[in-house]
């Protein structure tokens, strides 16, 4: 198992940043590495962050403004070679359809729900160091 992962935060809320750093702790599992997060607070900012390499999974606020984190999977997806799993927050369980089309491999709703975010995404870290071996 790698020493630390690397989890890109997208949100132009710095709160929203907060909970996912404090939902997550240390590690969001016992049987998964480290997290260190690399947060941004603007689309231009996670692009050159994805381009820049080393990002292990993407969380993307679907309520960021000026672009939302749907449209910014969606834009990742096509745009990035072996682009890393997203984990979409979206405002309503109404929503999953919508992070559906983003092609995001999981979604949780706001407010972050300590408990089901870091199951979310020590989901997607165990998928991630299953392809990488």
């Amino acid at each position: 198992m790698q020493a630390t992962a690397t989890v890109l935060v997208y949100s132009d809320d710095a709160n929203t940043r907060e909970q996912v750093r404090l939902a997550t702790g240390r590690r969001p599992a016992p049987d998964v590495p480290v997290v260190e997060f690399v947060e941004c607070a603007t689309p231009a900012a996670v692009l050159a962050e994805l381009d820049r390499g080393g990002i292990d999974v993407c969380v993307l606020d679907g309520e960021a403004v000026p672009m939302g984190g749907m449209g910014m999977c969606r834009q990742i997806k096509d745009e990035v070679f072996d682009c890393p799993p997203v984990l979409l927050l979206i405002g309503r369980p109404q929503d999953a359809w919508l992070a559906t089309w983003s092609r995001a491999e999981s979604a949780v709703t706001l407010p972050v729900e300590p408990v089901e975010f870091a199951s979310a995404l020590a989901s997607l870290l165990r998928q991630k160091s299953l392809q990488g071996a």
